[in-house]
C-alpha cells in the first residue's frame, strides 16, 4: 500500500483533452504542480502504443518517486512493471489482480454506490476510487453522480483511503475533501488546462 500522501492528487490521463500536446509534457507539468500519482487511462489505443506510452511515463515518473498506475489493463501493468493498476467493478477481481501483480502493487477499485462497499474486493484493494461525485463529461458510461452526501456516506462505511473522482475542480476540491476524500482523482481540470502545473497546484 502506498503512503497516504501518495493519494492526495492523482492525474487520470485522457489524450482527447491534451490539445495535441505530448502526454509526457502535461504529466511533467502536473507533477511540478503537486500531482502525487498518475493513472494512465487509454480506452482506444492499440496495445503496442499503450505500452510505449506507459514506458515513457514510467521513465519520467520513477526518478521523481511518483507512482504510475494503469487503468483496467493488467497486461500492460505487468508488461512495464507499473506500480499498480486501477480496476472497475466489471474488471478482473482484485484477488486475481493481486495474485498476478504481487503484494507490493497498488490496486485501486472503483466504487459508484454505497452497496458496493460490502463486496469482497473492497477489503483486498489498497484504495477506493469513489464517484462520480459531480456530473462529468470525460467518461461517457459513468454512473450517476453521488454528490457530497453520497461520498460522506461511503466514507462512513470504510476506513480505506478514498480518492474521489468526477467533476472535481479547484472550486469544489475543498468541499470534496471535507466530505471525506483522502485525495482527488482529476481528469479534465488538469488535462485540459492551458497550464497544468498551475491547475494542479490549485487542487492541492
Amino acid at each position: 500500500m502506498a503512503p497516504p500522501e501518495n493519494y492526495r492528487l492523482c492525474l487520470v490521463t485522457d489524450r482527447a483533452l491534451a490539445r495535441g500536446r505530448p502526454l509526457t509534457e502535461i504529466v511533467a507539468a502536473a507533477v511540478r504542480g503537486g500531482v502525487t500519482m498518475v493513472q494512465l487511462r487509454e480506452k482506444t489505443a492499440a496495445t503496442r502504443a499503450f505500452i510505449e506510452e506507459a514506458l515513457a511515463l514510467k521513465a519520467l515518473l520513477a526518478p521523481l518517486g511518483v507512482r504510475l498506475l494503469i487503468n483496467d489493463r493488467l497486461d500492460v501493468a505487468l508488461a512495464i512493471e507499473a506500480d499498480g493498476v486501477h480496476v472497475s467493478q466489471d474488471d478482473m477481481p482484485v484477488a486475481l489482480a493481486r495474485r498476478m501483480l504481487g503484494p507490493k502493487a497498488i490496486i485501486g477499485l472503483s466504487i459508484t454506490t454505497i452497496a458496493q462497499i460490502s463486496n469482497d474486493d473492497v477489503g483486498l484493494a489498497d484504495y477506493l476510487g469513489v464517484g462520480p461525485i459531480f456530473a462529468q463529461v470525460t467518461k461517457l458510461d459513468a454512473s450517476p453522480p453521488i454528490g457530497l452526501a453520497g461520498l460522506a456516506k461511503i466514507r462512513g462505511a470504510t476506513n480505506k483511503p478514498i480518492m474521489a473522482i468526477g467533476g472535481i475542480s479547484a472550486a469544489n476540491a475543498a468541499d470534496v475533501r471535507r466530505a471525506g476524500a483522502d485525495g482527488l482523482a482529476v481528469v479534465s481540470a488538469i488535462m485540459a488546462a492551458a497550464d497544468p502545473a498551475t491547475a494542479a497546484a490549485a487542487l492541492t
